[in-house]
């Protein structure tokens, strides 16, 4: 099968394990990625991987602070009619200007597949509902990256008329792993001692819908900070000097700030994590799509406490601590059981393992976009 998979997420490596996968399967893949793009938290330059196995085609883009109207260069359209591939598959949301670029630009002959993350009911202004409906008006198929964003769509006549399939993110297995000897680099790094306390540790961005607030009422409840337990925060955003205050606060042994992290030192950086928190909060215009970090922390063999919000529950389901996205009592309880009790971080971080091997390796993930890919196209051929 000759895929084309586009999206900004590929600008950084650690991104295209997906693709990464297909071509070792055997399919003929090329990866249409910004050239340079404006990320969460920094900007990127299209990052080099090692041995992908597949064609990676940097594309020149424009407005790419603004994710909704960002745009790729012609080098993409010249690139989709020397192609002629199977299948175009589109990492980029179809109401947003690229997504309808992408529409636009797909010849009859290639089947035009989106990913997407739309977990809430919005009806987008004109133009970019019009560009929605253009964009599925041109799509053989989409795929949903969890449950909730597939109810949300399946009630929506542009969507439920086309094929579909639920498919969430993967993890590579290979990447992030429990690693013993990562966990006393990470601790040496920060200047903590490797055989302290727990630490307990959030990773994403510094801003109010991911928590912040609730996780630091519920580390206010905690008796010990600095003999009983650690706090890590890394990553950034405009919340950062609410936090690095908090831990001057408390001192260097209690409480550390990392920001500047880069992509591919994320998995080391779990390693010196003994439980992992995503406080995430719904908001009118927001709730959780999936928590990436929270297939990482697994993977790493991190126990999990997350809240309820989104699709949260359905992606840890019973290998992780669910609390109520307000209910500090609750994260306060399911934090102190779970740095006493040594056995039970261990039971977690086992049945954490087994979870995301079964269900998020990016082998398997792969596997099923493909065998998507193939009903799609032959459903196109009936």
């Amino acid at each position: 099968m000759r895929i084309l998979t586009i999206g900004h997420s590929y600008v950084v490596a650690m991104n295209r394990r997906l693709p990464q996968e297909w071509a070792l399967a055997g399919h003929d893949v090329t990866v249409a990625a910004p050239a340079f793009y404006h990320a969460d938290l920094r900007p990127l330059e299209c990052e080099t991987g090692e041995s992908e196995g597949f064609a990676l085609e940097r594309i020149p883009v424009r407005f790419s602070r603004k994710v909704h109207v960002f745009r790729y260069g012609r080098a993409l359209k010249r690139l989709m009619d020397r192609g002629r591939f199977d299948v175009v598959h589109a990492w980029e949301e179809p109401y947003i200007y690229s997504g309808y670029q992408i529409a636009r630009w797909t010849p009859r002959t290639s089947s035009l597949i989106y990913s997407t993350f739309q977990n809430l009911p919005k009806r987008y202004p004109p133009p970019f509902s019009w560009m929605e409906r253009h964009a599925m008006s041109k799509a053989a198929g989409w795929t949903a990256f969890g449950r909730t964003i597939a109810d949300n769509l399946c009630s929506r006549d542009i969507y439920a008329d086309r094929p579909w399939a639920e498919i969430p993110l993967g993890v590579d297995l290979g990447a992030f792993r429990p690693s013993p000897e990562l966990r006393a680099e990470v601790a040496r790094e920060i200047g903590w001692a490797a055989e302290g306390p727990p630490v307990i540790g959030f990773v994403g961005r510094f801003v109010p819908e991911k928590g912040i607030d609730l996780l630091l009422e519920a580390l206010e409840r905690l008796d010990g900070p600095g003999q009983r337990w650690r706090v890590l925060f890394v990553g950034g955003g405009p919340m950062e000097d609410k936090l690095e205050r908090w831990c001057r606060l408390r001192g260097p042994e209690a409480g550390r700030v990392l920001t500047g992290v880069l992509h591919a030192r994320v998995p080391a950086i779990l390693n010196g994590i003994d439980i992992g928190v995503v406080p995430s909060r719904t908001t009118p215009k927001w709730k959780e799509q999936l928590g990436r970090i929270l297939i990482e922390f697994m993977a790493t063999g991190v126990p999990v406490v997350a809240s309820d919000s989104g699709e949260i529950p359905y992606v840890v389901e019973n290998a992780g601590v669910i609390c109520g996205e307000s209910d500090v009592t609750a994260w306060a309880g399911a934090l102190n059981r779970l740095i006493d009790d040594a056995g039970l971080r261990t039971q977690y971080s086992e049945t954490g393992l087994a979870h995301v091997r079964r269900r998020f390796d990016w082998r398997i993930v792969a596997e099923r976009f493909v065998r998507f890919f193939g009903n799609v196209i032959d459903r196109r051929r009936i």
